[in-house]
């Protein structure tokens, strides 16, 4: 009887062995992988060239407080990384982040609008943004508007130094409308609501944006024309000051024609649709 419980006791403890040794095995295989692929990617990160941009805050495109320091941050990033380079940001009120980079403290700066008077002191990219701008107004009261005539006599809101395009500008000199301006897209919200104003232009992603994040009790009552009142561009700016611009521009150009053609540059702004940015 002893033998026979001897012999299953050694039985077992050779099923056990065996059965452990495989495991023991697989798992320092699975180990060694991961240990190399942490170890190749921090080297791939280390090997990224060091680029500073500045920018202004810009919620959801740009801001030091979003995911991935917003989606165009994201997306700057991303076709920086496949270049070759390690982008960190700098985010500063947009006057100063014009005049840092303009006198070469930062390779770039993020983003702005063609303007005349910026090309004394910049390259410009190719197109980085498509912005619409449309009329917010509050739901209880009706706004219609197809030409800017349809705006006469009316109250606009608007923000400190902004164009809206040159023929608003022309018919805003002529008298045609009003117009107050402040210096957030917040504060007009807020004077729309109190009917200080009778609507106001802002890019819609801004507009809704701020509207969820800072003013959730508002969201309510305001609505938007879906007339745009301005389609417009928006690019990254290259200081002449800098005297790897001109490379850097092209190198940039280059790699952001490749993710549009690829369609990659749309899926930033299909996650942002999705509330991937909030």
């Amino acid at each position: 009887m002893l033998k026979t419980v001897l012999f299953y006791a050694a039985c077992l403890n050779f099923i056990l062995l065996m059965s452990g040794y495989p495991l023991k095995v697989h798992a320092t295989e699975t180990q060694k992988p991961l240990t190399k692929h942490a170890s190749e990617h921090t080297t791939e990160r280390s090997s990224l060239i060091p680029l500073q941009l500045s920018a202004g805050e810009w919620p959801p495109f740009l801001s030091e407080s979003l995911p991935h320091q917003g989606v165009v941050a994201h997306l700057l990033s991303d076709i920086f990384a496949v270049a070759g380079y390690q982008v960190s940001f700098t985010f500063l009120p947009w006057g100063r982040a014009y005049h840092d980079s303009a006198n070469g403290k930062y390779a770039a700066t993020a983003i702005w609008m063609q303007s005349e008077d910026r090309t004394s002191d910049f390259l410009y990219s190719e197109p980085v943004l498509s912005e619409k701008f449309v009329f917010f107004h509050l739901k209880k009261r009706p706004f219609e508007w197809q030409q800017l005539s349809d705006l006469r006599g009316l109250h606009l809101g608007g923000g400190l130094g902004y164009s809206y395009g040159p023929a608003f500008d022309q018919a805003l000199q002529m008298a045609v409308f009003k117009m107050s301006r402040v210096g957030s897209t917040e504060q007009n919200f807020r004077r729309l609501a109190a009917g200080r104003i009778d609507a106001f232009a802002e890019e819609i992603s801004v507009g809704y944006h701020t509207l969820q994040h800072q003013l959730p009790e508002l969201a309510d009552a305001i609505s938007h024309h879906p007339k745009p009142l301005l389609i417009n561009q928006s690019f990254l700016l290259f200081p002449h000051k800098m005297p790897d611009s001109v490379r850097l521009a092209a190198l940039f150009n280059q790699q952001l024609q490749q993710f549009k053609q690829s369609g990659r540059y749309q899926t930033y702004f299909d996650r942002l649709a999705q509330g991937d940015y909030q």
